[in-house]
C-alpha cells in the first residue's frame, strides 16, 4: 500500500512546483469566491438599487471582523502546524489543529451573542442613516448570528491546505460560491427576501463549505484529526501572536471600510457612500487575489522554516513578489481602461453616483502596484514568526498611515484625496519596507 506523504513531498519536490501546486487551487479558489462577493453586489444593486447596496456596504465589516476572526486563529494555528510538520513532529501538529477549530467556534458565538444585543447601535456606528438603516440590519444581523458558521469554514479551509490540501480547500470554495450565488438569486429574485436573503445565503454557502472540507478526514494522507487536549494557556496565546496580524489585517480592511464610508457621507451624501460601496465590493476581489497567493505561500514558508531550509524560502519569497508585481499591473491597466464598465455591473444607478464611481477606480487602482509585494512581505515574516515586523506592516498600511492620510488629503484635494489615501499608504509601507530590507542585508 503506497501512501504518500505530504511532509515528504514538501521536501523532495522542487520549489517551483511547490509554488504552483499551492498558488493554482488558492488563486483559483479566492477568484471564485472574488466573483460570489462581486455577483452579491450586482444582485442587490439591479434588485433592490443603490441605497440597498450601500446598507449592504455598511454592514459590511461584520462579515469581516468574523473573518479577521477566523485568520486570527487559523493563521496562527496553521503557521504553527506546518512548522510541526515541517519539524516532523505529527501529533503536536493535531492537537494545534484541535486548539484552533474549537476555539474559533466558541469565541465567535460568545462574540456574535453579545453584538445581537446591541444591533441597532452597532448599525449606526457604522455609519447607518435613516435611508440605509434598514438594509444595513438585515444583512447584519444575519451575519452577527451565524458568523460562527463562516469563522468554522475559513479556518477549516485554511488548515486542510496546510495539510497539503489546497485542491479541496479550492473546491469548497468553488461550491461554496456556486450555492451562495444561486440562493442569491432564489432568496432575491424569487422569493423576495431582500437583503436577509443575501446573507443567509452567504451562511448558507460556507455551511456546505465545511460539510466539503470535512471529507479530508477521511483522507489516508490526511493528519489533521480532533484530539482530546488540555488547553494551556502558552499555546493558545502563541496562536493568537502568530495571528494577529493577519486578524489586524482584516480589521485594518473594516477600518478603511467604516472611515471611507463616514467621509464619503461627508462629502458627497448617500451617494458618495454607493459609489464607494461599489468601488469596495471591486477591492474585495482584488484584495482576495492578494490574499490566495498569500495563502499560497504560507505553507511552504512555515514548512520550510520548521524543516531549517533556507534557500526553499528565499526562492519561494523571490517568486510570490514576481507573481503579485504582475498582478498589481494587470489590476492597474484594468482600472485605468474598464473604470466605467466595472461601475455598470452593478445596476442603473443615478448619474451623480456613476460619475463618482468610475473616477474612483481609476484613481483608487494605482494602489495595486504596491499592494501585492506588501502582502508578500508580510505573510512572510508572520510565517517565520517575526510578529513585531509583520503587525507593523499591517497597522501602518491598514490603519496608522491610512487614517493619518484620511485626516490629510481629503481637506487638500477633496474628494480626490479620499480616493489616493489607500493608494499612498500602501506606497509609503512599500518605500519604508525597502530601507528596511536594506538596512537588514547591509
Amino acid at each position: 500500500m503506497k501512501e504518500e506523504n505530504t511532509l515528504n513531498r514538501l521536501d523532495r519536490e522542487p520549489v517551483g512546483k511547490a509554488f504552483v501546486r499551492y498558488l493554482i487551487p488558492s488563486v483559483v479558489g479566492m477568484l471564485l469566491m472574488a466573483i460570489n462577493i462581486v455577483i452579491d453586489g450586482i444582485m442587490v444593486g439591479n434588485r433592490l438599487g443603490s441605497i440597498a447596496l450601500a446598507g449592504v456596504g455598511i454592514a459590511t465589516p461584520i462579515y469581516t471582523i468574523f473573518l479577521a476572526m477566523s485568520l486570527w486563529i487559523g493563521i496562527g494555528a496553521a503557521t504553527r502546524y506546518s512548522f510541526a510538520m515541517g519539524a516532523k513532529r505529527p501529533d503536536e501538529a493535531r492537537i494545534i489543529f484541535s486548539y484552533a477549530i474549537i476555539s474559533i467556534f466558541i469565541l465567535t458565538v460568545i462574540i456574535g451573542l453579545f453584538a445581537f444585543l446591541f444591533r441597532t447601535q452597532l448599525a449606526y456606528l457604522l455609519g447607518a442613516n435613516a435611508d440605509t438603516f434598514p438594509f444595513v440590519s438585515g444583512y447584519m444581523n444575519i451575519m452577527i448570528l451565524f458568523g460562527f458558521v463562516l469563522t468554522v469554514e475559513n479556518a477549516f479551509s485554511i488548515l486542510v491546505r496546510n495539510d497539503g490540501g489546497p485542491n479541496l480547500s479550492m473546491i469548497a470554495l468553488v461550491a461554496t460560491s456556486l450555492v451562495n450565488i444561486g440562493l442569491n438569486y432564489v432568496f432575491l429574485f424569487i422569493l423576495d427576501y431582500g437583503v436577509t436573503g443575501a446573507a443567509a445565503a452567504t451562511i448558507i454557502g460556507a455551511f456546505v463549505g465545511i460539510i466539503i472540507l470535512s471529507s479530508h478526514f477521511f483522507k489516508k494522507q490526511s493528519n489533521l484529526r480532533i484530539v482530546r487536549f488540555k488547553f494551556e494557556r502558552k499555546v493558545f496565546l502563541l496562536l493568537l501572536v502568530i495571528g494577529f496580524p493577519s486578524f489586524l489585517s482584516e480589521v485594518g480592511f473594516s477600518v478603511f471600510t467604516i472611515s471611507h464610508n463616514i467621509i464619503f457621507e461627508r462629502f458627497a451624501g448617500t451617494a458618495g457612500v454607493s459609489a464607494f460601496t461599489i468601488l469596495n465590493y471591486v477591492h474585495s476581489v482584488m484584495l482576495l487575489l492578494f490574499l490566495g497567493m498569500g495563502a499560497a505561500i504560507q505553507p511552504l514558508i512555515s514548512y520550510y522554516y520548521g524543516a531549517k531550509n533556507e534557500e526553499k524560502m528565499k526562492k519561494t519569497v523571490r517568486m510570490a513578489i514576481g507573481t503579485s508585481v504582475g498582478a498589481g499591473i494587470l489590476f492597474f491597466l484594468i482600472g485605468q481602461f474598464a473604470s466605467a464598465p466595472i461601475a455598470n455591473l452593478f445596476g442603473d444607478f443615478p448619474e451623480e453616483v456613476m460619475t463618482l464611481a468610475a473616477p474612483g477606480i481609476k484613481l483608487f487602482f494605482i494602489a495595486y502596484l504596491f499592494m501585492g509585494t506588501n502582502f508578500v512581505m508580510m505573510t512572510y515574516y508572520q510565517s517565520i514568526g517575526q510578529i513585531r515586523i509583520a503587525t507593523w506592516i499591517t497597522a501602518s498600511r491598514g490603519i496608522i498611515i491610512l487614517l493619518l492620510l484620511l485626516a490629510i488629503m481629503p481637506p487638500l484635494f477633496g474628494l480626490t484625496g479620499v480616493w489616493l489615501v489607500i493608494p499612498a499608504s500602501e506606497f509609503i509601507v512599500l518605500i519604508m519596507l525597502f530601507y528596511y530590507q536594506r538596512k537588514l542585508n547591509s
